[in-house]
Protein backbone atom coordinates (compact mmCIF):
# COMPACT_ATOMS: atom_id res chain seq x y z
CA UNK A 1 0.00 0.00 0.00
CA UNK A 2 1.30 3.40 -0.86
CA UNK A 3 1.35 6.01 1.68
CA UNK A 4 0.33 9.55 0.26
CA UNK A 5 0.30 13.29 1.75
CA UNK A 6 -1.48 15.94 -0.18
CA UNK A 7 -0.47 19.58 -0.07
CA UNK A 8 -3.33 21.88 -1.57
CA UNK A 9 -6.00 18.33 -0.72
CA UNK A 10 -9.25 21.36 -0.82
CA UNK A 11 -8.08 22.27 -4.31
CA UNK A 12 -9.06 21.24 -8.16
CA UNK A 13 -5.94 18.64 -7.68
CA UNK A 14 -6.14 17.79 -4.34
CA UNK A 15 -9.73 16.74 -4.48
CA UNK A 16 -9.44 14.91 -7.63
CA UNK A 17 -6.48 12.91 -6.07
CA UNK A 18 -8.64 11.80 -3.02
CA UNK A 19 -10.76 11.01 -5.91
CA UNK A 20 -8.39 7.89 -7.02
CA UNK A 21 -7.52 7.46 -3.57
CA UNK A 22 -11.41 6.83 -2.61
CA UNK A 23 -11.61 4.31 -5.73
CA UNK A 24 -8.71 2.36 -4.66
CA UNK A 25 -8.29 2.14 -0.81
CA UNK A 26 -6.85 -0.89 -1.18
CA UNK A 27 -4.09 0.80 -2.55
CA UNK A 28 -3.40 3.88 -1.23
CA UNK A 29 -3.18 5.42 2.50
CA UNK A 30 -3.54 8.81 2.91
CA UNK A 31 -1.48 9.96 5.91
CA UNK A 32 -1.19 13.16 5.40
CA UNK A 33 -3.52 16.38 4.21
CA UNK A 34 -2.91 20.33 3.75
CA UNK A 35 -5.42 23.36 3.26
CA UNK A 36 -5.77 27.04 2.86
CA UNK A 37 -8.92 28.06 4.80
CA UNK A 38 -11.39 25.54 3.70
CA UNK A 39 -11.91 23.98 7.14
CA UNK A 40 -15.42 22.32 6.77
CA UNK A 41 -14.03 20.55 3.17
CA UNK A 42 -10.45 19.52 5.13
CA UNK A 43 -12.64 17.93 8.00
CA UNK A 44 -14.89 16.02 5.78
CA UNK A 45 -11.39 14.77 3.92
CA UNK A 46 -9.88 13.62 7.20
CA UNK A 47 -12.92 12.10 8.40
CA UNK A 48 -13.29 9.95 5.32
CA UNK A 49 -9.38 9.21 5.35
CA UNK A 50 -8.57 9.54 8.73
CA UNK A 51 -4.80 10.96 8.07
CA UNK A 52 -2.22 11.30 10.64
CA UNK A 53 -1.71 14.78 10.38
CA UNK A 54 -3.06 17.81 8.57
CA UNK A 55 -2.63 21.60 7.94
CA UNK A 56 -4.24 24.97 7.88
CA UNK A 57 -3.17 28.24 6.85
CA UNK A 58 -3.83 30.05 10.12
CA UNK A 59 -3.95 29.09 13.99
CA UNK A 60 -7.06 30.34 14.47
CA UNK A 61 -8.48 27.73 11.72
CA UNK A 62 -6.49 24.73 13.32
CA UNK A 63 -7.89 25.44 16.85
CA UNK A 64 -11.28 25.72 14.45
CA UNK A 65 -10.76 22.39 13.46
CA UNK A 66 -9.16 20.52 16.20
CA UNK A 67 -12.41 20.10 18.12
CA UNK A 68 -13.85 18.04 14.75
CA UNK A 69 -10.90 16.13 13.86
CA UNK A 70 -10.97 12.11 14.31
CA UNK A 71 -9.17 10.34 17.11
CA UNK A 72 -5.66 10.12 15.75
CA UNK A 73 -5.24 13.05 13.45
CA UNK A 74 -2.98 15.80 14.73
CA UNK A 75 -3.62 19.55 13.68
CA UNK A 76 -0.76 22.13 12.83
CA UNK A 77 -0.74 25.91 10.83
CA UNK A 78 1.51 28.07 8.93
CA UNK A 79 4.70 27.20 6.42
CA UNK A 80 6.27 25.22 9.15
CA UNK A 81 2.61 23.00 9.54
CA UNK A 82 2.73 22.72 5.55
CA UNK A 83 6.49 21.50 5.99
CA UNK A 84 5.57 18.92 8.39
CA UNK A 85 3.01 17.02 6.39
CA UNK A 86 5.64 17.45 3.15
CA UNK A 87 8.85 15.64 5.01
CA UNK A 88 7.93 14.24 8.68
CA UNK A 89 5.03 11.72 8.02
CA UNK A 90 5.89 8.13 6.71
CA UNK A 91 4.39 8.70 3.32
CA UNK A 92 6.10 7.53 -0.05
CA UNK A 93 5.08 10.07 -2.53
CA UNK A 94 4.02 13.82 -2.07
CA UNK A 95 1.40 15.15 -4.02
CA UNK A 96 2.05 19.09 -4.15
CA UNK A 97 -0.87 20.42 -5.38
CA UNK A 98 -0.81 23.83 -3.93
CA UNK A 99 -1.16 27.25 -6.74
CA UNK A 100 1.25 29.39 -6.65
CA UNK A 101 4.89 29.91 -5.19
CA UNK A 102 4.02 29.17 -1.42
CA UNK A 103 4.42 25.40 -2.45
CA UNK A 104 8.43 25.43 -2.94
CA UNK A 105 9.66 25.57 0.42
CA UNK A 106 7.47 21.96 1.42
CA UNK A 107 8.64 20.80 -2.25
CA UNK A 108 11.89 20.96 -0.64
CA UNK A 109 11.43 19.70 2.24
CA UNK A 110 9.84 17.08 0.80
CA UNK A 111 12.66 16.29 -1.41
CA UNK A 112 15.69 16.48 1.81
CA UNK A 113 13.25 13.67 3.13
CA UNK A 114 13.53 11.52 0.49
CA UNK A 115 9.97 12.06 -0.42
CA UNK A 116 8.36 10.79 -4.59
CA UNK A 117 7.51 13.85 -5.78
CA UNK A 118 3.74 14.37 -7.73
CA UNK A 119 4.37 17.52 -9.35
CA UNK A 120 0.90 19.41 -10.10
CA UNK A 121 2.78 22.84 -8.48
CA UNK A 122 4.55 24.10 -11.63
CA UNK A 123 5.70 27.36 -9.72
CA UNK A 124 7.86 25.34 -7.55
CA UNK A 125 9.68 24.88 -11.41
CA UNK A 126 9.63 28.13 -12.30
CA UNK A 127 10.87 30.08 -9.53
CA UNK A 128 13.51 27.70 -8.65
CA UNK A 129 13.78 24.80 -11.05
CA UNK A 130 17.78 25.17 -10.96
CA UNK A 131 17.00 24.37 -7.15
CA UNK A 132 14.91 21.41 -7.28
CA UNK A 133 16.13 19.67 -9.75
CA UNK A 134 19.52 19.75 -8.28
CA UNK A 135 18.60 18.83 -5.31
CA UNK A 136 16.03 15.69 -6.33
CA UNK A 137 19.28 14.59 -8.21
CA UNK A 138 21.42 15.01 -5.11
CA UNK A 139 18.77 12.57 -2.85
CA UNK A 140 18.28 10.35 -6.15
CA UNK A 141 14.49 11.83 -5.97
CA UNK A 142 12.17 11.13 -8.81
CA UNK A 143 9.79 14.29 -9.53
CA UNK A 144 6.59 12.85 -11.89
CA UNK A 145 4.38 15.34 -13.94
CA UNK A 146 1.16 15.74 -12.54
CA UNK A 147 -0.17 17.85 -15.51
CA UNK A 148 -1.64 16.54 -17.86
CA UNK A 149 0.49 18.09 -20.60
CA UNK A 150 3.91 17.19 -19.03
CA UNK A 151 2.43 14.06 -17.80
CA UNK A 152 1.82 13.47 -21.34
CA UNK A 153 5.61 14.28 -22.73
CA UNK A 154 6.81 12.14 -19.63
CA UNK A 155 4.77 8.77 -20.54
CA UNK A 156 5.84 9.80 -24.92
CA UNK A 157 9.22 9.92 -23.30
CA UNK A 158 9.45 6.16 -21.64
CA UNK A 159 11.64 4.37 -22.84
CA UNK A 160 13.33 6.43 -25.38
CA UNK A 161 16.74 8.69 -25.34
CA UNK A 162 16.74 12.32 -24.34
CA UNK A 163 19.11 13.20 -26.84
CA UNK A 164 16.80 11.93 -29.34
CA UNK A 165 14.34 14.87 -28.74
CA UNK A 166 13.87 16.95 -31.39
CA UNK A 167 11.14 19.03 -30.41
CA UNK A 168 8.20 19.26 -27.46
CA UNK A 169 5.05 20.26 -28.23
CA UNK A 170 2.90 21.41 -25.65
CA UNK A 171 -0.88 21.44 -26.71
CA UNK A 172 -3.24 24.08 -25.09
CA UNK A 173 -7.02 24.49 -25.11
CA UNK A 174 -6.84 28.05 -25.80
CA UNK A 175 -8.86 28.84 -22.48
CA UNK A 176 -12.20 30.50 -22.11
CA UNK A 177 -11.55 33.08 -24.92
CA UNK A 178 -9.74 31.26 -27.50
CA UNK A 179 -12.77 31.80 -30.18
CA UNK A 180 -12.14 35.88 -29.67
CA UNK A 181 -10.50 38.63 -30.99
CA UNK A 182 -8.22 40.81 -28.86
CA UNK A 183 -11.03 43.53 -29.45
CA UNK A 184 -13.72 41.31 -28.20
CA UNK A 185 -11.73 41.08 -24.67
CA UNK A 186 -12.41 44.46 -24.00
CA UNK A 187 -15.00 44.01 -20.76
CA UNK A 188 -15.28 40.64 -20.35
CA UNK A 189 -16.47 39.83 -16.78
CA UNK A 190 -14.99 37.52 -14.21
CA UNK A 191 -17.22 35.01 -15.07
CA UNK A 192 -17.27 34.67 -18.48
CA UNK A 193 -13.00 34.27 -17.77
CA UNK A 194 -13.75 31.27 -15.26
CA UNK A 195 -16.42 29.54 -17.65
CA UNK A 196 -13.78 26.57 -19.48
CA UNK A 197 -15.02 25.04 -22.27
CA UNK A 198 -12.80 21.60 -21.54
CA UNK A 199 -11.39 21.66 -17.89
CA UNK A 200 -12.47 21.48 -14.66
CA UNK A 201 -9.95 24.13 -12.38
CA UNK A 202 -9.42 26.16 -9.67
CA UNK A 203 -9.97 29.97 -10.17
CA UNK A 204 -6.17 31.02 -11.23
CA UNK A 205 -5.73 28.33 -13.49
CA UNK A 206 -8.74 28.80 -15.04
CA UNK A 207 -7.61 32.88 -15.46
CA UNK A 208 -4.34 31.88 -16.22
CA UNK A 209 -5.22 29.55 -19.32
CA UNK A 210 -7.50 32.13 -20.61
CA UNK A 211 -4.19 34.57 -20.78
CA UNK A 212 -2.03 31.62 -21.98
CA UNK A 213 0.37 32.43 -18.88
CA UNK A 214 -0.46 28.72 -17.50
CA UNK A 215 1.11 27.33 -20.92
CA UNK A 216 3.59 30.19 -20.23
CA UNK A 217 4.54 28.54 -17.00
CA UNK A 218 4.38 24.84 -18.48
CA UNK A 219 6.77 25.95 -21.10
CA UNK A 220 9.43 27.01 -18.27
CA UNK A 221 8.72 23.98 -16.12
CA UNK A 222 9.05 21.56 -19.13
CA UNK A 223 12.60 22.85 -19.62
CA UNK A 224 13.77 22.08 -16.06
CA UNK A 225 11.71 18.56 -16.06
CA UNK A 226 13.29 17.56 -19.58
CA UNK A 227 16.26 19.05 -19.81
CA UNK A 228 15.57 20.75 -23.11
CA UNK A 229 16.01 24.10 -24.39
CA UNK A 230 13.20 26.86 -25.37
CA UNK A 231 14.05 26.36 -29.21
CA UNK A 232 12.85 22.58 -29.00
CA UNK A 233 9.67 23.78 -26.96
CA UNK A 234 6.42 24.72 -29.12
CA UNK A 235 3.11 25.63 -28.56
CA UNK A 236 0.29 24.46 -30.25
CA UNK A 237 -3.39 25.39 -30.13
CA UNK A 238 -5.64 22.31 -29.69
CA UNK A 239 -9.64 23.22 -28.88
CA UNK A 240 -11.00 19.84 -28.25
CA UNK A 241 -7.92 19.08 -25.41
CA UNK A 242 -7.81 15.52 -26.47
CA UNK A 243 -4.08 15.38 -27.93
CA UNK A 244 -2.04 16.53 -24.57
CA UNK A 245 1.17 17.07 -25.81
CA UNK A 246 3.71 15.04 -28.11
CA UNK A 247 7.13 14.92 -28.79
CA UNK A 248 9.30 14.92 -32.34
CA UNK A 249 12.15 12.39 -32.19
CA UNK A 250 15.29 13.12 -34.56
CA UNK A 251 13.79 10.73 -37.23
CA UNK A 252 10.90 12.77 -37.55
CA UNK A 253 8.50 10.17 -35.65
CA UNK A 254 5.81 11.75 -33.79
CA UNK A 255 4.70 9.90 -30.22
CA UNK A 256 1.24 11.45 -28.23
CA UNK A 257 -0.85 10.55 -25.03
CA UNK A 258 -4.57 11.07 -25.94
CA UNK A 259 -7.44 10.71 -23.53
CA UNK A 260 -10.39 12.87 -22.56
CA UNK A 261 -9.71 15.92 -20.77
CA UNK A 262 -9.92 14.57 -16.92
CA UNK A 263 -6.78 15.20 -14.37
CA UNK A 264 -7.66 12.05 -12.84
CA UNK A 265 -5.57 10.30 -15.39
CA UNK A 266 -2.15 12.00 -15.19
CA UNK A 267 -2.98 11.92 -11.03
CA UNK A 268 -3.10 8.38 -11.13
CA UNK A 269 -0.14 7.74 -13.26
CA UNK A 270 2.09 9.83 -10.51
CA UNK A 271 0.97 7.41 -8.06
CA UNK A 272 1.21 4.32 -9.72
CA UNK A 273 3.93 4.96 -12.03
CA UNK A 274 5.73 2.67 -13.82
CA UNK A 275 2.53 0.60 -13.60
CA UNK A 276 -1.05 1.47 -14.91
CA UNK A 277 -4.41 0.65 -13.18
CA UNK A 278 -8.10 1.05 -14.18
CA UNK A 279 -9.15 4.82 -13.77
CA UNK A 280 -12.80 5.89 -12.79
CA UNK A 281 -12.84 8.09 -16.32
CA UNK A 282 -14.08 7.62 -19.12
CA UNK A 283 -12.58 6.10 -22.63
CA UNK A 284 -11.28 8.19 -25.90
CA UNK A 285 -13.23 7.09 -28.72
CA UNK A 286 -11.78 8.45 -31.67
CA UNK A 287 -15.21 8.05 -33.92
CA UNK A 288 -17.14 9.80 -31.62
CA UNK A 289 -14.65 12.54 -31.36
CA UNK A 290 -14.85 12.91 -35.35
CA UNK A 291 -12.29 15.51 -36.08
CA UNK A 292 -9.60 17.33 -34.18
CA UNK A 293 -8.33 21.08 -34.76
CA UNK A 294 -4.83 22.61 -34.35
CA UNK A 295 -4.31 26.44 -34.55
CA UNK A 296 -0.36 27.56 -34.75
CA UNK A 297 0.07 29.88 -31.82
CA UNK A 298 -0.75 33.91 -32.34
CA UNK A 299 1.88 35.44 -29.81
CA UNK A 300 0.19 39.12 -30.67
CA UNK A 301 -3.07 37.35 -29.30
CA UNK A 302 -1.38 35.48 -26.55
CA UNK A 303 1.43 38.14 -25.31
CA UNK A 304 1.72 36.85 -21.85
CA UNK A 305 3.20 34.08 -23.45
CA UNK A 306 5.14 35.59 -25.62
CA UNK A 307 6.65 37.35 -22.04
CA UNK A 308 7.41 33.33 -20.35
CA UNK A 309 9.50 32.48 -23.35
CA UNK A 310 11.23 36.14 -23.40
CA UNK A 311 11.35 35.36 -19.24
CA UNK A 312 12.47 31.95 -19.70
CA UNK A 313 15.43 32.39 -21.85
CA UNK A 314 16.24 35.52 -19.76
CA UNK A 315 16.24 32.79 -16.95
CA UNK A 316 17.77 33.75 -14.01
CA UNK A 317 15.18 35.71 -11.91
CA UNK A 318 13.08 36.60 -14.40
CA UNK A 319 10.89 33.71 -14.48
CA UNK A 320 10.33 33.98 -10.88
CA UNK A 321 8.98 38.17 -11.21
CA UNK A 322 6.99 36.86 -14.30
CA UNK A 323 5.38 34.33 -11.82
CA UNK A 324 4.88 36.59 -9.01
CA UNK A 325 3.59 39.64 -10.98
CA UNK A 326 0.95 37.02 -12.77
CA UNK A 327 -0.71 35.70 -8.94
CA UNK A 328 -1.03 39.33 -8.35
CA UNK A 329 -2.33 40.50 -11.35
CA UNK A 330 -4.47 37.48 -11.04
CA UNK A 331 -6.02 38.25 -7.84
CA UNK A 332 -6.54 41.78 -8.56
CA UNK A 333 -8.85 40.67 -11.87
CA UNK A 334 -10.73 38.47 -9.50
CA UNK A 335 -10.83 41.29 -6.82
CA UNK A 336 -12.60 43.40 -9.60
CA UNK A 337 -9.75 45.36 -9.22
CA UNK A 338 -8.58 45.40 -13.08
CA UNK A 339 -9.60 44.77 -16.25
CA UNK A 340 -8.50 41.64 -18.02
CA UNK A 341 -6.48 42.66 -20.43
CA UNK A 342 -4.83 44.42 -17.27
CA UNK A 343 -3.25 41.33 -16.28
CA UNK A 344 -0.89 41.61 -19.27
CA UNK A 345 -0.18 45.23 -19.07
CA UNK A 346 0.90 44.69 -15.37
CA UNK A 347 3.06 41.64 -16.77
CA UNK A 348 4.65 43.57 -18.76
CA UNK A 349 5.27 46.66 -16.36
CA UNK A 350 6.70 44.54 -13.92
CA UNK A 351 9.12 42.55 -16.00
CA UNK A 352 10.37 45.43 -17.78
CA UNK A 353 11.59 47.14 -15.03
CA UNK A 354 13.43 44.22 -13.66
CA UNK A 355 16.82 43.63 -14.50
CA UNK A 356 17.71 39.48 -14.09
CA UNK A 357 20.00 38.59 -11.40
CA UNK A 358 21.81 35.07 -10.08
CA UNK A 359 19.57 33.01 -7.53
CA UNK A 360 21.45 31.31 -5.40
CA UNK A 361 19.30 30.56 -2.51
CA UNK A 362 15.66 30.81 -1.39
CA UNK A 363 16.59 33.90 0.46
CA UNK A 364 17.42 35.14 -2.62
CA UNK A 365 14.41 33.98 -4.62
CA UNK A 366 12.22 35.36 -1.61
CA UNK A 367 13.55 38.94 -2.13
CA UNK A 368 12.30 39.19 -6.04
CA UNK A 369 9.56 37.53 -5.64
CA UNK A 370 8.13 40.00 -2.78
CA UNK A 371 9.76 43.07 -4.96
CA UNK A 372 7.46 41.66 -8.09
CA UNK A 373 4.61 41.81 -6.04
CA UNK A 374 5.16 45.09 -4.58
CA UNK A 375 5.05 46.35 -7.52
CA UNK A 376 2.27 44.67 -9.52
CA UNK A 377 0.03 45.59 -6.58
CA UNK A 378 0.43 49.16 -7.67
CA UNK A 379 0.75 49.41 -11.61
Amino acid sequence: MKKISILGSTGSIGTQTLDIVAHNPERYKVVGLSAGSNVDLLLRQAKQFKPSIVSLATKQDAEAAKLHLPAGTRVVYGEEGLIEVAAETDADTVVTAIVGSRGLPATLAAIDAGKTIGLANKETLVTAGHIVTERAKQRKVSILPIDSEHSAIFQCLNGESRQAIKQITLTASGGSFRDRTREELEGVTVAEALNHPNWSMGAKITIDSATMVNKGLEVIEAKWLFDVTYDQIEVLIHPESIIHSYVEFADHSIIAQLGLPDMRVPIQYALTYPDRYPTPTGRLRLADIGKLHFREMDFDRYPCLRLAFECGRAGQSAPAVFNAANEVAVARFLNGEITFLDIERVLETVVSRHEAADMLDLNMIEEVDSWARRLAQTV
